[in-house]
């Protein structure tokens, strides 16, 4: 697997970009991908410095979509990447703050 194969997008929230400003910035991944991958697949494809990934496992919601067939979103996982206080910032999140 590639770096783009492991980092899916960026999450664009409220609160996510007020997080930017201490160098936190948050991406879904892919579901098998453990923090060490994540943080290689970062450093690879910005070439920054992280210094902590936290994850969470999302739960697809069950929705309905009419009397009978319950459909269900996908599960997905999102990671909060730190970056150490002498590396640069991420210039896909520079304009969006």
């Amino acid at each position: 697997m590639n770096a783009y194969d492991i980092i899916r997008r960026p999450v664009i929230t409220e609160q996510s970009m007020e997080a930017v400003a201490d160098k936190k910035y948050v991406f879904m991944v892919d579901v098998n991908a453990n923090k060490t991958e994540i943080k290689a697949a970062i450093e690879q494809a910005f070439g920054v410095k992280v210094a902590k990934v936290n994850t969470i496992r999302m739960q697809g919601k069950v929705k309905r979509t009419g009397a009978y067939p319950a459909g269900r979103r996908p599960e997905y996982k999102k990671a909060m990447v730190t970056l150490t206080a002498d590396s640069k910032t991420i210039e896909l999140f520079e304009g969006m703050v």
